[in-house]
């Protein structure tokens, strides 16, 4: 049986009737028409599907879309602003990070998620926010520079979201915070 829920996805309020065992995936591709975030493996394993969920992490095929309700979901479709391209989604571009495109959303949202913890992050700091998601393409090198550059470009542009909390692992699940 179907439920009202509203969602707000990349700052807009959406009105929606959703079977409760529908993932979030599922609704942001199928009823909103936001196929930036990737359908992959289904079982959290490669992190294609990272979307933002209250500024943390999280896999939309393992999220429930009614545990997002009074949440603030961000998708790769909402980095981009009045036409301009997120300076995290430009550097990906710049560095050569972007090969296939089955994992770029899901890296650049991890990588947006650390930038608002530490805005200006080492290496090895962005390979441990990428850790859960898997590339086949470029070899990481790129991704991690990517990541690191876009640092210093990060402040006001990022749409001045605050810092998150410290991050006890790559992804958290909204439910619980594990």
């Amino acid at each position: 049986m179907k439920q009202a829920l509203t969602l707000q996805i990349n700052g807009r309020s959406h009105e929606l009737l959703v079977e409760p065992r529908r993932t979030l995936l599922q609704v942001l591709r199928e009823d909103l028409a936001l196929t930036g975030t990737k359908e992959v493996c289904l079982l959290g394993s490669c992190g294609a599907c990272t979307v933002l969920v209250d500024g943390k992490p999280a896999l939309s095929c393992l999220v429930l879309a009614v545990s997002c309700r009074n949440r603030q979901v961000t998708t790769i479709e909402g980095l981009a602003r009045d036409g301009e391209l997120h300076p995290l989604q430009q550097a990906f571009i710049d560095k050569g990070a972007v090969q296939c495109g089955y994992c770029t959303p899901g890296m650049i949202m991890a990588g947006k998620a650390l930038l608002d913890e530490h805005p200006a992050p080492t290496a090895a700091q962005a390979r441990q926010a990428i850790a859960g998601n898997l590339c086949r393409c470029t070899g990481y090198a790129q991704i991690v520079d990517a990541i690191v550059s876009a640092g210093g470009a990060s402040g006001p542009c990022c749409g001045g979201v605050p810092a998150q909390p410290a991050l006890a692992a790559p992804y958290l699940m909204p439910e619980t915070g594990e």
